[in-house]
């Protein structure tokens, strides 16, 4: 058992250099093997009551009209008991992980995970129009987290758990692991390090061959390899991907308008949000769930214009409006939903009113829904892969590019709007964004600055100990002070100073003699260099005693080891 406790606690230092790869490796593939098991109950659990209720997961359309109107509601009022009996239950989404990430080191509590998977499956199961792909990264973030925490790991490494997390969650969602992974460095983790990328891509793989291996590996959207027709297709393309803009900064809009109401008692808005669904999903219940056969009928190109016009209207107003007034699910799924039936009116629009051959409408749904993605979460390489993989297409490459990019040129510098998730944060007085400074200190740990070369001493010594301190030469003194009131750190240079003179007192007292002394401020092993240096600034020293999880002291870390580590630590 001991020695099970020091491999344990050599694994946990080891984690707080920023070049640990063996033991990231090792995390990624615990956070994958979790996350996919968690991808796969979630799924089971808003699967299995649809299939059972209605004999398709995702055939709302086959409902009478009156469950189509009440179903929702009742969904509504579930919510609003689960978040009138457990407040916590509002501490979850995508918004809270930002939020975890950006203030409290990605450290998520079990109750924020339980809290989404049960109200989330509540959402999806009563046909609200959100998606699951939102929670899905909130669970495999939480998951990831809980396991760093569980083994009291250092903040630097549970931060990449939770990006670890969020690529496996987006790789079992979609089975596509490329994607996952270029999403959690994209979006969650802002940042591409070479060390960092990976732990997420082991994350993503082990995740995904868990689902493949539980639920199969049939692809999300089956749809054949079309191919833009001609180069005088661009300027349609590249007007495909203003309207897609347009249409991702109004969704920003109306989510962002809608959280006004945040304060409003929460029965009031589930209520209106489920009346509101119900409402539209008797003209249109192709918008209730996840939508994914819908989606897939676009890309086909079996949806006529007038239906599809209604769709965009119907889904475009309401998932921002119900996610804008605290329904617990994601937007990823409903911007894919988006994208398609937007490119599927481009495709039709152009066949009809066009002098050239405009290619299959399912090429023009696929390029609206990489489009989409990319502009309402500022993403656009996550957006292109997530497209590339699910299409199984390389044709869809160069039009892709070119829609995103427009796309992503609309929203952010014709509405000058940042990602969904960061307006979301914005709203609330949040935000995620770090200085470059902040990122570089937060991928290592005090840890592994410190330094271990200390002697713990009495402030009352007599002259021989103090002679055989200066003998062994350590780089700090750790003054003890039996109440812990009066403990002090000091440099033995100012002790070998005393000793070398003549007749000095015989015992010494470490606290009388002329020396600069720091007061002990302790900051755990696990607190990321960017944490050191905070409370440095906060508290005006230069100087921290770093402890273990049992409150040990490990060693000193100080302003001048934190800079010099900055200015010339080689970037991985």
């Amino acid at each position: 058992m001991q020695k099970h406790h020091l491999s344990l606690q050599h694994f946990r230092e080891r984690l707080t250099h920023y070049d640990a790869l063996p033991q990231l490796v090792i995390l990624g593939l615990l956070s994958g093997v979790a996350t996919g098991i968690l991808m796969v109950l979630f799924r089971l659990a808003v699967e299995w009551p649809l299939v059972w209720w209605q004999g398709n997961a995702e055939a709302f359309e086959s409902l009478p009209t009156l469950q189509l109107f009440l179903l929702p509601i009742a969904g509504s009022i579930a919510l609003s008991l689960i978040f009138l009996l457990w407040p916590k239950a509002k501490q979850a989404g995508m918004v809270h992980l930002f939020e975890r990430l950006a203030y409290h080191q990605g450290q998520i509590p079990g109750s924020s995970l339980a809290a989404q998977f049960v109200t989330a499956t509540i959402a999806l199961v009563s046909g609200h129009s959100v998606g699951r792909e939102g929670p899905s990264i909130y669970l495999g973030a939480a998951c990831s987290s809980l396991i760093g925490q569980r083994l009291q790991l250092p903040n630097n490494s549970l931060r990449l758990l939770v990006g670890c997390g969020a690529a496996a969650a987006i790789s079992a969602a979609f089975n596509t692991p490329l994607a996952g992974v270029i999403f959690a460095m994209e979006v969650v983790l802002m940042e591409y390090t070479l060390i960092g990328f990976t732990p997420v891509i082991v994350a993503a793989v082990s995740a995904d061959l868990v689902m493949r291996t539980v639920l199969g590996h049939d692809p999300v959207f089956s749809v054949p390899l079309f191919q833009i027709g001609t180069l005088a297709e661009i300027p349609w393309v590249m007007l495909l991907g203003v309207c897609v803009g347009i249409s991702a900064a109004a969704f920003n809009k109306i989510m962002l308008y809608t959280y006004r109401f945040s304060n409003k008692p929460v029965v009031l808005r589930f209520i209106i949000a489920g009346i509101a669904t119900g409402s539209l999903a008797i003209f249109y219940p192709q918008i209730m769930g996840v939508g994914y056969d819908t989606i897939s009928d676009a890309l086909w190109g079996r949806i006529e214009l007038q239906l599809l016009c209604g769709l965009l209207l119907a889904k475009l107003l309401l998932t921002p409006f119900i996610l804008g007034l605290g329904i617990p699910a994601g937007l990823i799924g409903p911007t894919l939903f988006i994208g398609a039936i937007i490119g599927g009116i481009f495709g039709v629009v152009g066949d009809f009113f066009s002098d050239m051959d405009v290619s299959h409408q399912g090429l023009y749904a696929m390029l609206g829904m990489g489009a989409m993605m990319a502009a309402v979460l500022n993403a656009p390489l996550a957006a292109l892969v997530a497209l590339l993989e699910l299409t199984g297409n390389p044709n869809i490459i160069l039009p892709g590019m070119i829609a995103i990019v427009i796309s992503n040129l609309t929203v952010r510098y014709l509405f000058n709007l940042p990602s969904i998730f960061q307006s979301a944060l914005q709203a609330q007085g949040l935000d995620y964004r770090q200085e470059p400074i902040a990122q570089s200190l937060s991928r290592a740990a005090t840890g592994s600055l410190m330094e271990r070369s200390f002697i713990t001493t009495d402030a009352e010594i007599s002259l021989k100990a103090a002679q055989q301190i200066v003998t062994e030469s350590p780089r700090w003194l750790y003054i003890k002070d039996p109440q812990e009131q009066n403990s002090r750190v000091m440099l033995p240079k100012d002790l070998n100073d005393w000793v070398a003179r003549d007749n000095i007192n015989d015992p010494i007292n470490l606290l009388d003699i002329p020396a600069e002394r720091f007061n002990v401020v302790e900051i755990s092993f696990r607190a990321t260099l960017h944490e050191a240096l905070t409370k440095m600034n906060e508290q005006h020293i230069n100087l921290l005693c770093v402890v273990s999880n049992k409150n040990e002291l490990m060693g000193m870390i100080t302003r001048s080891q934190i800079e010099y580590y900055y200015t010339h630590k080689q970037t991985l």
